[in-house]
């Protein structure tokens, strides 16, 4: 699945999906915003992929949503810029070079972790155009970096660098300059080396537990981690049989 916006292409067990506008930034339009969507579900849909890579070409990320253009469909189910109101079956890594703003911020939430590069700059810019956070900022933001600095973010609307944004637990790493899809791939084939049910039940336990008072989100996990204790015994046999002495493989 390839378009003139947007790339699909496997990389071992790792999806990338590129968004390729560099002269608008990587701003997103309503093709972009269908070509993104068809990317997920050619991801959903192949098996042997187990992680996607979200990344930009040039010297942005993504700057958000097109202001020139202005078609995108706000009440789509899938949200304006294609799949931000979906939550993907397997995890997503953004891989950040540059501009990453507005609704470019929004989707780079959107994925499991984010890395970036030192040049990587964040920001609520649309507040300065009195443009909505309708792509899942107000609600991931405060989970990923707590309320008070999400807050700050959007009411401000201030530009926050790779360092700060790293501090502020924004992205999980800042790499060496032009290093963004490489690190973000090589973490892909560390994650899709793991059994896959009992990351993925992990997973799932973590991101529907979130806001659920402390009981209701253990049940959540005893019932999601009862449905692969096979797996769990097969990998406890393994460390019994003596694979993994001394962090081996870790």
């Amino acid at each position: 699945m390839s378009s003139s916006e947007v790339h699909y292409e496997r990389r071992e067990a790792a999806a990338v999906l590129t968004i390729d506008r560099p002269d608008r930034r990587n701003a997103i339009d309503a093709a972009t915003a269908a070509a993104l969507r068809r990317g997920l579900e050619a991801f959903e849909a192949d098996e042997a992929a187990r992680v996607l890579v979200l990344t930009g070409s040039g010297e942005a990320f993504c700057a958000g949503a097109d202001l020139k253009a202005l078609d995108l469909d706000v009440n789509d189910p899938g949200g304006p810029l294609g799949f931000t109101r979906l939550t993907p079956s397997k995890p997503a890594i953004a891989a950040i070079d540059g501009w990453c703003l507005a609704g470019g911020l929004e989707l780079a939430l959107w994925c499991d972790l984010r890395i970036a590069t030192p040049r990587s700059v964040f920001g609520c810019f649309e507040r300065r155009w009195g443009v909505p956070l309708i792509d899942g900022g107000t609600q991931r933001l405060p989970r990923v970096v707590g309320m008070g600095r999400a807050l700050e973010m959007i009411l401000t609307g201030r530009a926050v660098e790779a360092g700060e944004a790293e501090r502020i637990g924004l992205v999980n790493e800042v790499c060496e300059p032009d290093r963004h899809l490489d690190r973000a791939l090589d973490l892909a084939e560390r994650i899709s080396s793991f059994p896959q049910e009992t990351m993925l039940s992990d997973r799932r336990a973590a991101l529907e537990g979130v806001g659920l008072p402390l009981a209701e989100g253990l049940e959540l996990e005893r019932q999601v981690g009862r449905e692969v204790l096979e797996v769990a015994v097969r990998g406890a046999a393994r460390f019994a049989g003596g694979e993994g002495r001394g962090g081996r493989g870790v």
